[in-house]
């Protein structure tokens, strides 16, 4: 996971975009039993990475960005673009 932190670094979201990172599924149950890929579901909850400077308003004032790296947010069905870096994907929003 650590190699995948400090290669995400190396994306820098402009404006008002964030780059997170989807939780993974449980691919075993508590009992043992192994989960088949193709039924494991996708969890809407990811983790923030890397969070842009804010958009500006109509003055040219800064409003800056709400969310910061660490926070935990819910994703949209559908939106957001798959990036994969290290061999794990991160979703730019």
């Amino acid at each position: 996971m650590s190699n995948f932190l400090k290669s995400a670094n190396v994306l820098k979201p402009l404006y008002d975009r964030i780059v997170v990172q989807r939780a993974k599924a449980a691919t075993q149950t508590t009992s043992g039993i192994y989960i088949p890929e193709k039924n494991v579901e996708k969890l809407s909850v990811a983790t923030v990475i890397a969070v842009g400077p804010g958009a500006t308003n109509n003055k040219g004032e800064l409003i800056p960005t709400v969310v910061k790296a660490g926070d935990k947010v819910l994703l949209p069905s559908y939106g957001g673009a798959s990036v994969k870096v290290a061999d794990e994907v991160s979703i730019l929003q």
